[in-house]
């Protein structure tokens, strides 16, 4: 029997399914219909030499309403099932579920912008990240990773392999306030790029990126002190390598106490990260194969999560 949004029960429920609770969804309903609209009129437009009905017209699907089109665009990230699956739980086949998270994904993303809770994914400038980072002292960089379907192709393969999870995946770099708010989301590479290559691809080191801000990073950013120009990098003391000279290495205590105060801060970023990764489509092994969508999930999932911080 197909989901009746009717039907759900409580509020536990409605989040289990959508990962958004009663208000966010409220919230987002009426920008999300606008939204649709304009991409509806905007396609018109682009085709309307070709079509033979005005927007509107024709048979009506399933999803009739704005509520039922966000309802099973958030539950699909969420739940993440496979279109056999989505489609017996929405009452079409899964070629027709197919269309539709690739019809109305484009929508929740222009109302997350719409919003003002997507993420920053790229700057051209330093002065442009200063300006989209007003009033913020800490930052804090991480890398997400997610399982990915092995490529056919060998090439690929290699490329996608990540050597520290030891399987192939996708990765982010994650750039977060001390409110969890996620300020920046790359985007999305091959899984065997190191982490701190990553955020000198994004972030030259020749520019003066992190002179304005405390910046808190784990161990994958060695390098991180030496090769930019900054206020203040936080970043945990290395335990020494083994050698003749000191066959037992060990940190002190007061670094070990050092690490654990910067542990305890930089956390924050993991928070966020976790945020996002409420919904299943970023957990579970990405199975879609149409180009960008991996990197689409990924930004809407952090708009989400920013929605709920902004609301909260």
């Amino acid at each position: 029997m197909p989901i009746n949004i009717e039907d759900i029960k409580n509020e536990r429920q409605f989040k289990a399914l959508t990962g958004v609770s009663r208000d966010e969804f409220d919230i987002m309903l009426p920008i999300f219909d606008e939204s649709n609209r304009e991409i509806i009129n905007e396609n018109y437009e682009k085709k309307k030499d070709e079509r033979q009905r005005k927007p509107g017209g024709g048979q009506k699907g399933v999803l009739d309403t704005t509520e039922k089109k966000l309802f099973f665009i958030l539950y699909y990230l969420k739940t993440y099932p496979k279109f056999d699956v989505l489609g017996l739980h929405f009452g079409f086949d899964k070629s027709k579920a197919c269309t539709n998270v690739h019809k109305y994904a484009p929508v929740l993303f222009r109302t997350l912008e719409k919003m003002g809770v997507m993420p920053h994914r790229a700057f051209s400038s330093v002065e442009e990240m200063r300006e989209a980072f007003a009033g913020i002292e800490d930052i804090f960089i991480d890398v997400t990773e997610r399982t990915c379907a092995r490529p056919a192709d060998k090439d690929k393969q290699k490329e996608s392999y990540s050597g520290k999870k030891k399987h192939h995946a996708a990765k982010n770099t994650v750039i977060s306030d001390i409110n969890k708010m996620i300020l920046f989301i790359g985007y999305t590479v091959m899984g065997g790029i190191h982490d701190y290559r990553l955020l000198k691809n994004e972030f030259p080191p020749d520019m003066d990126w992190f002179s304005m801000f405390r910046v808190w990073v784990d161990l994958g950013y060695i390098g991180i002190q030496k090769d930019y120009n900054h206020c203040e990098i936080l970043i945990p003391h290395k335990k020494p390598r083994k050698s003749k000279a000191n066959p037992a290495p060990s940190l002190t205590d007061e670094q070990k106490a050092e690490n654990r105060e910067m542990s305890s801060l930089r956390v924050i970023v993991e928070h966020a990260i976790g945020g996002m990764k409420r919904f299943s489509i970023l957990t579970e092994k990405f199975r879609n194969r149409k180009e960008m969508f991996v990197d689409d999930v990924a930004a809407l999932c952090a708009g989400l999560w920013n929605l709920k911080k902004s609301i909260a």
